[in-house]
């Protein structure tokens, strides 16, 4: 019998697939470090090949433009920072354990350089929130995301009973996102390295002075 054609080359196309994605993953999480220390701006396929000894020709085969490279970028980061914070936070009971457990993982990542310049978002917001444009878009929606998700922690606490319904669960969230935000910045341009133990305290004293008598004990 002559062996399927067909069936014998669907595995090395699939095993081609494979080491696509394989090579793409390795790509953007190079991508990802690159932009964090030298902004999506100075990420360009040339420095990026570079820094993975490719061609740049093989990089184009990935991605057809600069600003297809970017996009990709930051929905690379997204996924470490659902992956780094917000995954391993849902294990959290529900109310004020859970919230907290969002805030001290989101600074306990960018305190141990998930990304290599610190925070990534923090960073890429910076970069072009005067600009317009797909990139801009693509960043203020993962800032949403993240910002809806905090309010919806919040949200969950007040219905626990954790946290009393007259606070704003969307000015809550705002509160708890500049003391990264400050600390972030503290770090990077005045180098404080006490900066995240200082905001990850706060976060904790304000939500201490939140909690009602229902609420266990956090931090």
């Amino acid at each position: 019998m002559r062996p399927n054609s067909t069936a014998s080359a669907t595995p090395r196309r699939s095993r081609r697939q494979a080491r696509g994605v394989r090579t793409r993953e390795v790509i953007l999480r190079k991508a990802v470090d690159i932009a964090s220390v030298q902004g999506l701006e100075g990420l360009t396929v040339g420095t990026l090949a570079n820094a993975l000894g490719m061609s740049k020709s093989g990089l184009f085969g990935h991605f057809g433009s600069k600003r297809d490279l970017q996009l990709a970028t930051v929905d690379a980061a997204r996924q470490i920072f659902i992956d780094s914070v917000i995954k391993p936070s849902l294990t959290a009971p529900k109310g004020m354990p859970r919230l907290w457990r969002l805030v001290d993982r989101w600074i306990a990542h960018v305190e141990n350089h998930v990304f290599s310049g610190g925070c990534f978002f923090t960073a890429a917001s910076f970069e072009f929130d005067s600009r317009r444009g797909p990139v801009r878009d693509r960043i203020a929606g993962v800032m949403r995301e993240w910002m809806g998700t905090l309010t919806r922690a919040v949200h969950a606490a007040q219905k626990e009973g954790h946290i009393p319904a007259t606070v704003d669960p969307a000015g809550l969230a705002q509160e708890l996102q500049s003391y990264a935000l400050g600390a972030h910045w503290a770090t990077q341009l005045l180098e404080d390295r006490a900066a995240y133990a200082g905001a990850r305290l706060l976060a904790l004293q304000r939500l201490r002075s939140l909690a009602t008598a229902n609420s266990p004990r956090v931090g």
